[in-house]
Order: C-alpha cells, then structure tokens, then sequence
C-alpha cells in the first residue's frame, strides 16, 4: 500500500495531567503515515486523486488544539479518528506524536506513543 507521510508536525497545545500543562501549553510533535491507493493519482498529476496532506495537516492540528487532554494517548486516538473520517481515501493511519517538554526527571529526547488504526 502507498503511504503519505508527514514528519515533524509541530503545534503548541495544552495536554497533561498536571495542571501547570493545561494552564502553560507546550510544544507538541506528530508523525502521520496515512496509508492510501495513490496509483491513480501517480498518473493523472491531479491532486483530486490523491488525500490532499496540506489539509491532512490543518485537521491534525486542529484536533491538537481543539481541546485539553489528559493524555497524549487520547490526542493520538483522536487525530486517527478524525483523518480516518475525513479522508475516506485513508485506509490506515499511524500517529506518533511527542513530548519533547513531558514533566519527569531524566535527560531524554522527548516521550511518545504511537497508535495505528485501520478502517
């Protein structure tokens, strides 16, 4: 199956259990894999025939910062949901998404969860 990916999907949100995370916000990442049939559109160039990741992108921050969660484990779950209901050329889809600032003592890179869903 094809693949559209985007990588590095930066949005400032307000998820966490602490309090200080919903009232501060913090940096957030996500990495889509959206799996698609994109043959058809590899031969007509339209753009009609393909998932338009522009938009793609605009809905997964928009479920990033349309509310305040708890954990980044229902953020992941959400964004699945909503591109598997708006891109119906969407067959499966995978989000990681980090947290680069996550409140725990350690030096590391930033914290994630990744979810795969399919239709």
């Amino acid at each position: 199956m094809d693949k559209i990916i985007i990588k590095g999907l930066k949005a400032y949100a307000y998820h966490g259990v602490n309090p200080e995370e919903k009232e501060k916000g913090q940096p957030f990442i996500a990495d889509i894999t959206a799996y698609a049939d994109l043959s058809r559109a590899s031969q007509t160039d339209d753009l009609n025939d393909t998932v338009n990741y522009s938009k793609m992108s605009k809905a997964v921050r928009g479920v990033m910062q349309e509310a305040k969660y708890d954990l980044i484990e229902k953020v992941a779950g959400r964004i699945c949901e909503e591109l598997l209901a708006e891109f119906p050329g969407i067959s499966e889809v995978e989000v990681t998404l980090k947290k680069p600032r996550a409140p725990m003592s350690g030096d590391f890179d930033y914290v994630a969860v990744s979810l795969t869903r399919r239709r």
